[in-house]
């Protein structure tokens, strides 16, 4: 019987809607990618072993080094690149990969995992994975803080809907460098947003103006003045996850936001209800 995930919790004290894998459920999804490498490896080695005669000792030795790498790291990175963050263990057990700040698992975090996985798993029988993972309040191994990544089942709660584009922001936020924007600023205002109408007035734009503070000094060009911080932090993140799909999905063609507006009069209050959930303060 495995107990129920605890809800992952930032340093501001922001809970994430992602349910975090516990460690007996990932190492039974790792137990069944062993056991297919395993058999995979000694087909491979069947097949080495056949045709060795016909190779000099040099070659055969590079063959089966460079079949034992790929056996054992290339098949955890092709297969996470591949589907984005499953492997064949985790997707009997709905297991993902993603990146820290909920976002897919990116080419380079995969090979991280890959190559760590080789010596915490391979060459430690999994010791230093399992005691990581025990330590780790996000359930993490040595791979996953490395990468940057974490296990999260998508069996539990669902990841929430991208923030809508304030229509008023978008010919500004076409133009942004989002390069500076670390993963957990971003995450920070989007938890935000999506919990803004169960705050207090005053707590709520406290919060807004820090992160909104935050956030800005990360990005440029800056947001227009008159421009209240939620609707600046939701057009931020509402480009990100844009050019994050365009990335991913570069056949898909390119948005085109309307042109900024000739005398812009953009909303100084919350009334205007941007999204997130905001309302208008009593």
């Amino acid at each position: 019987m495995v107990a129920q995930p605890e809800p992952m919790v930032t340093g501001d004290a922001v809970v994430l809607d992602v349910q975090i894998a516990q460690l007996p459920v990932r190492a039974l999804a790792a137990l069944i990618d062993l056991t297919v490498v395993f058999i995979a490896y000694l087909i491979g080695i069947v097949l080495w072993a056949v045709t060795i005669s016909d190779l000099d000792d040099a070659l055969s030795a590079a063959v089966l080094i460079v079949f034992t790498v790929l056996s054992l790291v290339g098949y955890p990175v092709v297969f996470e690149v591949a589907t984005r963050g499953r492997s064949l263990g985790k997707m009997a057990l709905g297991l993902r990969v993603v990146s820290d700040d909920g976002g897919p698992e990116r080419f380079r975090q995969a090979l991280f995992r890959g190559l760590s996985g080789f010596v915490e798993i391979w060459m430690f029988a999994g010791a230093p994975a399992v005691i990581c993972s025990m330590l780790s309040p996000k359930g993490k191994r040595v791979g996953d803080l490395f990468a940057g990544t974490m296990v999260i089942s998508e069996r539990g709660p669902k990841m929430p809907s991208p923030v809508p584009m304030p229509p008023e922001l978008a010919w500004w936020a076409s133009s942004l460098q989002l390069s500076g924007l670390r993963p957990e600023q971003a995450e920070l205002a989007r938890q935000f947003l999506s919990r803004a109408s169960q705050l207090e007035p005053a707590l709520r734009d406290q919060m807004a103006h820090r992160i909104y503070a935050e956030v800005v000094s990360r990005i440029s060009p800056p947001p227009p003045a008159a421009a209240p911080p939620p609707l600046v932090l939701a057009a931020v993140l509402a480009e990100r996850h844009r050019r994050e799909l365009a990335r991913l999905r570069p056949e898909a063609p390119p948005a085109t936001w309307p042109p900024p507006p000739q005398a812009p009069t953009p909303p100084t209050n919350y009334g205007a209800g941007p999204p997130g959930g905001f309302t208008t303060p009593s």
